[in-house]
C-alpha cells in the first residue's frame, strides 16, 4: 500500500495555524508547535519530513530541528516507513498524557538542582526556605500525577 501524498493528508490550515500559535503562546518553540499541530490534525497522525515541509511551507532544516525537539521531549516518535528509507513522524493519540506522565524525566533534574542549591545557600535561609517550598511542591505534583493518570484511564474507559 502506498502512502498518500501531502495533498491527500493535508489537515485544515486554520486548525494547524491556530493550534500551533496556541502552543507557541504557551511557551513551546514555534516550529515544534507547528509540526506537532500538523501531526495532531492529520487524520492518521503520521507525516514524513517532506510532508511537513510541504504542509507548513518551511525548510527541511526547520522540520529537522522541530522533530528533533519533539522526539527529545517525547511528544512524537520516529518510525521507518515500511519498504522505504524514509522516516515517518508519528504522534500518539494520547500524546499529552504520555508527555505529562514523564514526571521522573521532568521533575528529577529540577529537584536535584533545587536540593543542591538549597544546601549551598543554607536550608535555614530565606532563599533556602523558598527552594524547599519548591521542592515540596514538585514532590507533591509528582505524587499527584499517579492519581491523575489513574483517573484519566478511568475517564477514557467510560468514553
Amino acid at each position: 500500500m502506498t502512502r498518500p501524498d501531502a495533498d491527500d493528508v493535508r489537515p485544515p490550515a486554520d486548525a494547524v495555524d491556530r493550534l500551533g500559535a496556541g502552543l507557541a503562546a504557551a511557551g513551546l518553540p514555534l516550529q515544534p508547535s507547528r509540526v506537532f499541530a500538523a501531526l495532531l490534525a492529520t487524520e492518521d497522525g503520521r507525516l514524513t519530513s517532506a510532508d511537513l515541509v510541504t504542509l507548513l511551507d518551511v525548510s527541511p532544516a526547520a522540520v529537522s530541528g522541530a522533530v528533533r525537539y519533539l522526539a527529545q521531549v517525547r511528544m512524537i516518535r520516529r518510525e521507518r516507513a515500511r519498504g522505504t528509507r524514509r522516516d515517518v513522524y508519528v504522534v500518539q493519540d494520547d500524546a499529552w498524557h504520555d508527555v505529562l506522565m514523564q514526571k521522573d524525566q521532568i521533575y528529577a533534574p529540577i529537584l536535584a538542582a533545587l536540593l543542591a542549591a538549597r544546601d549551598r545557600v543554607g536550608a535555614g535561609t530565606r532563599a533556602g526556605e523558598r527552594m524547599q517550598l519548591s521542592v515540596e511542591f514538585l514532590e507533591f505534583i509528582s505524587a499527584e500525577m499517579d492519581g491523575i493518570a489513574a483517573r484519566w484511564e478511568e475517564h477514557k474507559a467510560r468514553r
